[in-house]
């Protein structure tokens, strides 16, 4: 007689082997923490996915499931976007000539806390203030000073980054400290703007990250600028920095699938001379273009939608 404990195994695990082989069971819950039924959730996203064909050698990825967000965990970023944006908001009536940097921080960490939630750059990685605050040839990561004055005519960075209920929204603004620079910082300003909107109308859903940076790129180098390739965006939500990097040069069609419920951020770093940048060493923070010419930078935090996309903070 045979040993039967390997069909007795089948028909007692089946349904577990099933699954594991063909994924979630239709009624479990889904893995994306909504509390829904798999087939009422992700089934339909999940069973597109497996049909694509990927090309490895356009080094085109599937979005790891961690970074795909519930319709809670967008609520929470998109709460967390209201008082970034509100931040910003503050920082735009205060930028003003003979205004020092530091007072800024200080303005903006109050009114961060004063709306319940916590400047996620304050103690990042050892950053000692609350914002980046980037002044002319400095490209990101300048940290405010009450020995930093701003004076008229500077082209001025604020980048704020909110942590509310747990939820992280980041998004940056360029200033003109009096309202007036030369024409030549002003139009690196607006260009730079426009690559950060190219780069956002790039994004479709079922796209590709390539296509941002390939929009991106284009624009600065028609304009006869250069991008930071050394630093970039990146997937924003649940934590300050997670997947994908998204870099601001590329190929379209390349890179990671872009699918609903992804949040990221687009911030194009773009400069007037050389992309090579030089990190402060006394600092290990400041971020200065390499021939001390000047740099912009815009940044918005962009869900990715069934239709389009998002802006969460801006």
């Amino acid at each position: 007689m045979g040993d039967d404990t390997g069909n007795m195994s089948i028909y007692r695990y089946g349904k577990e082997v099933l699954a594991y082989i063909m994924g979630m069971a239709r009624n479990d819950l889904c893995w994306c923490g909504s509390g829904k039924k798999y087939k009422k959730c992700h089934k339909d996203f999940d069973d597109r996915i497996s049909e694509m064909k990927f090309d490895v050698f356009k080094g085109q990825v599937r979005p790891p499931k961690k970074i795909i967000n519930n319709r809670a965990d967008i609520e929470g970023i998109r709460r967390s976007g209201v008082v970034n944006d509100g931040v910003l908001d503050l920082m735009a009536t205060m930028v003003r000539p003979g205004i020092d940097t530091a007072s800024l921080d200080d303005a903006a960490r109050e009114y961060i806390e004063s709306h319940g939630g916590i400047p996620a750059c304050l103690d990042y990685e050892g950053f000692p203030k609350s914002t980046c605050i980037s002044i002319n040839n400095v490209v990101c990561h300048g940290i405010p000073s009450k020995k930093t004055i701003l004076k008229e005519g500077d082209i001025v960075n604020i980048d704020v980054t909110t942590i509310l209920d747990g939820y992280f929204s980041d998004a940056s603004r360029m200033f003109v400290v009096g309202g007036k620079t030369t024409p030549e910082a002003q139009r690196l300003v607006d260009v730079t703007r426009e690559c950060m909107e190219l780069g956002i109308q790039a994004i479709r859903p079922w796209g590709w990250l390539g296509d941002i940076g390939a929009a991106c790129g284009r624009h600065a180098h028609e304009n006869g600028y250069s991008v930071v390739t050394d630093l970039g965006g990146h997937g924003v939500g649940k934590k300050f920095h997670l997947e994908p990097f998204v870099a601001h040069i590329g190929k379209p069609g390349t890179g990671m699938l872009l699918v609903p419920g992804m949040v990221l951020t687009v911030e194009p770093m773009i400069n007037q001379g050389t992309k090579k940048v030089t990190v402060d060493s006394g600092d290990n923070w400041t971020v200065r273009t390499a021939d001390g010419k000047l740099s912009a930078q815009w940044e918005k935090t962009v869900l990715i939608t069934e239709t389009g996309t998002e802006i969460l903070s801006s």
